[in-house]
């Protein structure tokens, strides 16, 4: 019998995760050397591009160690803020974790936002120092005893509350110290609680649609198991299948030979046979066979993501519309935290709100979108879910045109943000507290960094603060956030009219005692990003009805010749120019005024 030991590895963003599975996968000889590339468990292109995991992976390594077996199911988890829900899923699926520490940059944001999810669901914790060949002598020795590691790794064993002995130095670059973690994990995190249930029972932490086997669930078995042919049953969308194949990841999906079962314990998959992704929930409880009152063995504890930032896509041309539909449909199908509902606008025609999880996923999926289903975008500016108190009851919306004419008051959403830099940049992060609305602010000495704590408007962290912060600190600073509540704001509509033609993109919310001041910025951004045209284009901002200010774009001017001397009859060039300017006139009153995507990106700048 094979002992099992299920595990993630969690990092903050850069930090080697997915080297480290590379070593992993070496050394338990899952993927043949030949075949080993950089970055293996991220099958994206973007990913690889980027050098960050966007999508969770799991994978099954087998391995003999001491003359025992073991099967070892690794999910390689994202770093990224944006996609804490894909590790949340990934956590309530295993025993232990892996918390892996860059060794040159030590304990960062997210290094502690994945702890305190870590603990908070009872896993193993193993610390690990990662990228310790960085303190290679001449003579290729590591030299253990430097002042900065031995820091690095007082500081992560005082986080878990172990010893430092028990800290690993691995690097996922060379392999160094890789079979070691893999002994300490094998021998600390604790085998799988025996089946409590005489029947099968499952947890779905992941899926995808595949064109051939419907949705495919990937699942840990709680309970029993789970064959090729059985009958199973979705507690939460109270519906049935009959499963089509049953595997593992190795990490390519690999079938069962018969009876094609995996067993309490396992992580694996399954390939349900149902066509529409909708009835195939995250966190949903599988069970097999007939259960009676089988809503008593659902499996409780996992929350649904929550959209944070909505942006309105909509085709660059009208006849792109149903590319687009398709790409969101296809994106949606191995994405459950996107949000979709179609969506109208006058001057843009048919589009989508869409709802993501932070900035980088809406950059991501708006790039996937153009890559590989060619349906570039026309985006509005990104937004959150604002409450509108109206006549005593409560409606929420993202868009600015959605605001009523007459209101009670607006409500927005507050995070909890958590920040780590250097000593030495500590007054430039404090100078970014009025830029950013933060209050509640609060600094904590941690060695040579500092941690700030403040509470902060979530529509200002998606609109450049991880500009700002990289801008202020030299790239040094580390953030992550936590959704908090909604706060009573004072925020007003702003819009955007170009050649006196509403841009409905461009309309946004700005607090109200700076709304001018942007108002201002936003205007001459625009008269540096627009091109000239063959008419003048006033660009005006306007809130409340008011034009609260102004820019405008001279007409390209066209050489009609020189005046004076050989230079012609003066009396004639003066009509052909009166003639142009009332050409100009007419071509100003016909023309769209088109914005390219670039112009949306580049305003969210400050």
């Amino acid at each position: 019998m094979k002992e099992i030991r299920n595990f993630v590895i969690i990092a903050h963003i850069d930090h080697g995760k997915s080297t480290l599975a590379d070593r992993l996968l070496e050394v338990t000889g899952t993927v043949e050397m030949r075949k080993m590339k950089a970055q293996y468990l991220d099958q994206l292109d973007l990913e690889r591009e980027r050098g960050i995991t966007i999508k969770m992976a799991p994978v099954r390594m087998d391995y003999e160690w001491k003359g025992k077996q073991y099967i070892l199911n690794l999910i390689d988890t994202p770093g990224h803020s944006d996609f804490s829900y894909e590790v949340s899923r990934a956590l309530e699926a295993v025993e232990g974790a892996i918390l892996l520490v860059d060794a040159t940059q030590g304990i960062q944001a997210q290094t502690l936002a994945n702890f305190r999810h870590a603990k908070a669901a009872g896993l193993t914790i193993i610390g690990a120092l990662n990228k310790i060949d960085f303190y290679k002598d001449h003579n290729g020795v590591i030299d253990y005893n430097n002042d900065r590691v031995k820091m690095m790794r007082m500081e992560l064993s005082e986080l878990i509350g172990c010893s430092e002995d028990e800290i690993y130095y691995v690097s996922g670059k060379t392999g160094d110290g890789v079979d070691t973690l893999l002994h300490a994990l094998i021998e600390k995190v604790p085998q799988p609680k025996k089946s409590t249930h005489p029947f099968g029972r499952a947890l779905i932490f992941d899926s995808f649609y595949d064109d051939h086997k419907g949705v495919v669930a990937s699942v840990r078995m709680i309970d029993g198991g789970i064959c090729g042919t059985d009958e199973i049953h979705l507690i939460a969308r109270n519906i049935s299948s009959k499963i089509k194949e049953v595997g593992y990841f190795s990490p390519q999906l690999k079938t069962l030979p018969p009876p094609q079962k995996i067993t309490a314990g396992e992580i694996g998959y399954i390939a349900t046979g149902i066509r529409d992704p909708e009835k195939v929930t995250i966190g949903d409880t599988v069970i097999v066979g007939d259960v009676r009152d089988y809503e008593q063995y659902m499996l409780h504890g996992y929350k649904e993501a929550m959209p944070v930032v909505f942006v309105s896509f909509y085709p660059e041309e009208s006849d792109d519309y149903e590319s687009l539909t398709k790409g969101l449909q296809k994106l949606k199908l191995n994405d459950s935290s996107l949000s979709i509902e179609p969506d109208q606008n006058e001057v843009l025609g048919r589009g989508y709100k869409v709802g993501f999880l932070g900035r980088l996923h809406f950059e991501i999926i708006a790039e996937r979108l153009r890559r590989e289903f060619n349906a570039p975008t026309v985006n509005t500016f990104p937004s959150v879910l604002y409450k509108v108190k109206q006549k005593g009851n409560w409606i929420s919306i993202v868009k600015p045109e959605e605001l009523p004419q007459e209101y009670d008051e607006i409500w927005e959403p507050m995070i909890r943000l958590d920040v780590i830099v250097p000593s030495e940049y500590l007054s430039s992060m404090l100078g970014l507290q009025r830029m950013f609305r933060m209050s509640e602010v609060h600094t904590e000495t941690l060695a040579d960094r500092v941690r700030i704590t403040a509470r902060m408007p979530l529509s200002e962290l998606i609109s450049d603060f991880d500009d700002q912060i990289k801008s202020s600190t030299k790239g040094m600073a580390s953030f992550s956030y936590e959704f908090e509540n909604y706060e009573k704001t004072d925020v007003i509509r702003v819009d955007v009219l170009v050649t006196h033609e509403l841009i409905p993109g461009l309309s946004r919310f700005l607090p109200k005692d700076r709304a001018e001041y942007e108002a201002r910025q936003m205007a001459g951004r625009l008269k540096e990003l627009l091109p000239r045209e063959q008419w003048n284009q006033p660009i005006q901002i306007q809130a409340d009805g008011k034009i609260i200010a102004r820019e405008d774009i001279p007409a390209m001017r066209k050489e009609l010749g020189n005046f004076g001397k050989n230079g012609g009859d003066r009396t004639r060039k003066m009509k052909l120019w009166k003639k142009q300017q009332k050409g100009k006139k007419r071509i100003a009153e016909r023309a769209r005024v088109d914005i390219a995507p670039e112009v949306f990106k580049e305003l969210l700048k400050r």
